[in-house]
C-alpha cells in the first residue's frame, strides 16, 4: 500500500476521537468517500523520470478544472486497471464506491491514495509521483509501465463544495515558531509540497527536515531558505526507517515540558492505520512525520520519550511494509 505507493484514509467531517491533551486520533476514523470528493475521468498526459525511485505522472482531464486542492498533502484516490489488464468504469455520481464494491472481487479496479503533486486548472493537468520499489504492487507496476492516453479514474476534491473537503494533514500552527519535517521517499511528494508552502513566506520559521530514500541519488533539490536543515539519509542496504530512527534521536525539539507531555498510546500497524494529527494551535513548535508505518510508530516513541509534546506532533502511516490496511478493501 502506498501514496506514492499508499493505501491509507481521507479525513471526512466524521467526528474525530480526541486523545488526551486534545490530540486528534484519527486510528479509527477511516472513511472512504468523504463528503466533497468525486469522481473524475482522466488519461496519462506525461511520464518523467524525477530520480531512480520516483516517477512524476502527468494526468489530464476536461473535467479536472473543477478540481481543488484544500492542502499541500492533498490526499486523491486513484483506481487502476483491474487484474485483467481493463480500465476502471465506475459511474460518475456518489455511489462509485458501492458499484467498486458491488464487482466480483477479482475483477475490482485496485484502489490507492496519492499526494496531489501540483493541480494546474487551467490546463486541466496535475502531476502524481510514484514512488517506484523493488517490491511491484498494482500501482508503481502500472507506473512504470503506464503511456501516453491511458485511461484511470480518480476520486479528488470538487471546486463546487464550498466547505473544506479535508483529505491533507498539514495544519501548523498559524505563526509556528519552529517546524520539524521527517520523512520517508512515499512521503517525498507531500514533503516537497509543504517545503514550497513554505518557501514562499516572507519569513519562514526555523525547519530541520530529514529524508530518508533508498539511494543517494535519489536525492531531489528541494526548496530551501536561510533558517532550514536538510538532511538526506540514503539506507544503501539498511533496514527501511533506521535513518529515520537515528534521527529521531538528535533531531532538534524545544524544551521538554512534563506538565504537558503524553505517553504515546501504543498502535499495532499491521491492524490499523497509524494516522494521529496535531492539536490546532496559535504558535509554538510542530512536527511532521510521515512514512512507513513501522518506522513512524519508532520514530514517534522517540520523540515523545525525549519529551516532545504528543499534541505538538503529526504521525502519518503512509504504508506499512508487507500489508494492505485500506477499509475500501472491507
Amino acid at each position: 500500500m502506498r501514496r506514492a505507493g499508499f493505501d491509507g484514509v481521507l479525513e471526512s467531517e466524521l467526528a474525530l476521537p480526541e486523545g488526551p491533551g486534545g490530540c486528534l486520533a484519527l486510528e479509527n476514523a477511516l472513511p472512504i468517500a468523504p463528503a466533497g470528493f468525486r469522481l473524475f475521468n482522466v488519461r496519462v498526459h506525461r511520464k518523467a523520470a524525477l530520480s531512480p525511485s520516483l516517477i512524476r505522472i502527468t494526468f489530464f482531464g476536461d473535467d479536472v478544472a473543477h478540481m481543488r486542492v484544500g492542502g499541500p498533502d492533498q490526499s486523491i484516490r486513484i483506481l487502476f486497471p483491474d487484474p485483467f489488464g481493463r480500465a476502471p468504469d465506475l459511474p460518475a455520481g456518489p455511489d462509485w464506491l458501492d458499484a467498486w464494491r458491488a464487482l466480483p472481487a477479482q475483477g475490482r479496479p485496485p484502489q490507492r491514495l496519492f499526494t496531489l503533486r501540483a493541480l494546474r486548472r487551467r490546463s486541466c493537468e496535475f502531476d502524481v509521483d510514484f514512488h517506484s520499489p523493488a517490491e511491484l504492487g498494482p500501482a508503481s507496476t502500472w507506473a512504470r509501465t503506464a503511456s501516453r492516453g491511458e485511461a484511470l479514474q480518480v476520486v479528488a476534491p470538487a471546486r463546487s463544495r464550498e466547505r473544506d473537503c479535508g483529505g491533507y494533514e498539514w495544519r501548523p500552527p498559524r505563526a509556528p515558531e519552529r517546524l520539524l519535517l521527517m520523512a520517508d521517499q512515499s512521503a517525498l511528494p507531500a514533503l516537497t509540497a509543504i517545503l514550497e508552502t513554505l518557501a514562499v513566506r516572507a519569513a519562514p520559521p526555523p525547519t530541520e527536515v530529514f529524508i530518508e530514500g533508498p539511494e543517494g541519488a535519489d536525492r531531489l533539490e528541494l526548496p530551501s531558505w536561510r533558517q532550514q536543515r536538510v538532511k538526506w539519509m540514503a539506507r544503501n542496504g539498511a533496514p527501511h526507517g533506521a535513518r529515520l530512527m537515528e534521527s529521531a534521536s538528535c533531531a532538534t525539539l524545544p524544551p521538554a515540558s512534563a506538565a504537558v507531555s503524553v505517553p504515546a498510546p501504543e498502535v499495532d500497524v499491521d491492524r490499523t492505520v497509524l494516522w494521529e494529527r496535531a492539536a490546532r494551535r496559535d504558535s509554538g513548535f510542530y512536527a511532521w512525520v510521515a512514512g512507513e508505518a513501522g518506522a513512524v510508530k519508532e520514530v514517534r516513541r522517540v520523540l515523545v520519550e525525549r519529551g516532545l509534546d504528543r499534541c505538538a506532533l503529526t504521525a502519518l502511516g503512509y504504508w506499512r511494509r508487507g500489508r494492505v490496511l485500506d477499509p475500501a478493501r472491507a
